[in-house]
């Protein structure tokens, strides 16, 4: 068991230790996975064998919260607790029938409904943080009752280290539809270590260079509020009422993109990006009289913030109703496209940023990959703009990877996938462990990032 580290080189050697590899297993790994970090109940059954993935079950089930405009916790709460037992009983019956060729080695279940002998799971995976602790603790309890009731081991899931590895588990879908031969050529898990990712959602917003499976540099981070919620905030004030009364989810940010850009990248094609730091600098006068600033836009200083975006279109849209006068759609549709263009602008300043640091420091060229993981990531505007800001700036050999929308936001096929790279690597956790609440990445931190609190045990 590994207890909160003081001291910093013996944290350094437990992540270091993660990059050691087992011996290659002659059968491939199928976990049950569970997420309940915030409103999403989701279960999912995730396979590897011969360097291929399969998703054999994901199913979200997201709490109805727009009555209050937002995630209500309680709701949430009561929400997995109504709907997580019958998404359990439902994925089971996804899980891969008994093949006695290939599957000989493996234990079985017998599900009552069919009775045919499946593979059971060989460890089970749950989201242990960071996240709403109440919420975490139903998928949590969820999963180490599964692991008790069938005599497999646990893994407690970092939420955010889930949503870096995603683009490594859809390189291993795009691999084969279906799992691949043991005479199949086992190709490499992408993107491989290092890479830089942007996890941007309605609670996170960071700079992360990954070095390894837990080894996570967070290069900067949001001083107040992230991005997802300031698109969400701003759609609620911007978007019109009777657009927002149609959305059928309280995720206002993928509302906002809709309305301002109708036509998709038809809209944006034009978009040019400020080719220098100074070009940042020049204010968007619109006809109206007013302009948005990005925040830090006169420093280079790795940090994000948004609230004064969202404070900056309340003060417009105050002195737009004081004045008496009605906003036109064509000023209500600038505003949309000026609020995320100065935020994504912003994010990718700070990546460029990041980017001319790595390479004073000799490092940028191992660095061929930004990932963009969360929510946000769907947002197909945010990757015109960080793939402009790249092309100009001398990075246009560093690719973009997002992963497709459905992997983006919270869902268990993510936990299952880091679950497998964690077992993979010898860690399991052991059934003490509790939610945590708060939950960094970063070994260098307080806490000892994704290894550093107590509960994790290594073959």
């Amino acid at each position: 068991m590994l207890s909160k580290f003081s001291n910093l080189a013996l944290r350094k050697s437990l992540y270091t230790s993660s990059r050691w590899s087992l011996a290659p297993r002659s059968r491939g790994l199928l976990t049950l996975a569970i997420e309940t970090s915030c409103d999403d109940t989701s279960v999912a059954i995730v396979e590897k064998d011969a360097g291929a993935a399969r998703i054999h079950f994901l199913e979200n089930i997201t709490c109805d919260s727009k009555a209050y405009k937002g995630i209500h916790p309680l709701v949430a709460l009561e929400s997995h607790q109504e709907n997580m037992a019958n998404l359990v009983n439902k994925a089971l019956t996804h899980l891969p029938v008994a093949c006695e060729t290939k599957h000989s080695g493996h234990q079985t279940i017998t599900l009552s409904v069919d009775l045919q002998p499946r593979r059971k799971p060989d460890f089970v995976s749950a989201t242990r943080g960071p996240g709403m602790r109440s919420n975490l603790f139903v998928g949590l309890d969820t999963g180490k009752a599964l692991s008790v009731a069938w005599q497999i081991p646990f893994i407690g899931v970092h939420h955010m280290q889930a949503h870096l590895l995603t683009p490594r588990l859809v390189s291993c879908l795009n691999q084969s539809q279906g799992i691949c031969s043991d005479a199949a050529p086992l190709q490499p898990v992408t993107p491989e270590f290092p890479f830089l990712s942007i996890l941007v959602s309605g609670g996170h917003t960071m700079l992360v260079k990954s070095s390894s499976l837990t080894d996570h540099e967070i290069m900067a981070s949001t001083a107040d509020i992230a991005i997802g919620d300031a698109l969400d905030k701003t759609a609620r004030a911007i978007v019109p009422g009777s657009i927002l009364d149609t959305s059928k989810s309280t995720m206002y940010g993928k509302l906002l993109e809709q309305y301002a850009f109708p036509n998709g990248g038809v809209d944006y094609a034009d978009y040019r990006p400020p080719k220098t730091r100074g070009e940042e600098l020049i204010k968007h006068e619109t006809p109206w009289g007013w302009s948005l600033t990005a925040p830090f836009a006169n420093t280079r200083q790795l940090q994000f913030s948004f609230s004064s975006i969202t404070s900056t279109i309340d003060r417009i849209l105050a002195a737009k109703e004081k004045s008496g006068e009605m906003m036109s759609p064509e000023e209500r549709l600038t505003l949309a496209r000026e609020t995320m263009r100065t935020g994504f602008e912003h994010l990718a300043s700070r990546t460029i940023i990041a980017l001319e640091t790595l390479r004073k420091q000799g490092t940028a060229n191992e660095v061929g990959t930004l990932v963009v993981s969360g929510g946000v990531a769907a947002n197909r505007f945010l990757m015109t703009v960080l793939r402009s800001f790249l092309n100009v700036r001398g990075f246009e050999h560093v690719g973009i990877f997002a992963p497709p929308p459905y992997l983006c936001t919270d869902n268990a096929a993510m936990i299952g996938w880091a679950g497998i790279e964690m077992f993979e690597a010898g860690w399991r956790t052991n059934l003490a462990s509790r939610a945590l609440r708060k939950w960094t990445l970063d070994p260098r931190a307080e806490d000892g990032g994704v290894l550093g609190p107590s509960g994790w045990e290594r073959t």
